[in-house]
């Protein structure tokens, strides 16, 4: 069982199982956490569900996010790799499954937040999008750090460390 972890193909693989399934968790608990917010307004006042739909679906981005790089990893994975391309691959995947999980349920709760503004002030919807938005940026910076490390101008080993060691610090700040 532990030869898996040393064939690249299968850490390839691994990373991008990681990407879709973590950053998919991630968004289906961030639209939920804006689904529960959304059901108590819409009971209030029904005519409000298009600008609660909005803040509902933002955090599911992360979870086509999680997908693209998936799929990215997916077809340029071959099992006849070099290590070093599925250690880079792996850590791509990480780095985006780790951001994307966190940053959505995130996310989450700050359009859930923007659903009680908008109950009491629905000309702020502008805002509370802008506030839920500004969370999302750290999913584009996983995103960012996948397209350094899939398109690498040198120490590839030094790449995919430094995409797990930026994913963590995402995460954690």
């Amino acid at each position: 069982m532990l030869e898996l972890f040393t064939d690249p193909y299968f850490l390839a693989l691994l990373g991008a199982a990681l990407a879709v399934g973590l950053a998919g968790i991630g968004s289906a608990k961030g639209v939920g956490l804006v689904g529960e917010a959304s059901a108590g307004l819409l009971a209030e006042d029904p005519s409000k569900f298009g600008r609660a739909l909005v803040l509902q679906a933002i955090p599911g981005t992360q979870g086509i996010y999680g997908l693209v790089v998936a799929l990215m990893i997916f077809f340029n994975s071959a099992p006849d790799m070099a290590m070093v391309d599925g250690v880079r691959y792996f850590a791509a995947g990480l780095a985006i499954a780790i951001a994307g999980y966190g940053s959505a349920i995130r996310q989450g709760r700050v359009a859930a937040a923007g659903i009680g503004l908008i109950a009491k002030r629905p000309d702020m919807l502008g805002r509370a999008i802008a506030s839920a938005a500004l969370v999302e940026t750290y999913a584009i910076f996983a995103v960012l750090m996948f397209l350094c490390v899939k398109f690498p101008g040198g120490a590839e080993e030094e790449r995919a460390l430094a995409a797990v060691l930026i994913s963590l610090l995402i995460v954690f700040l």
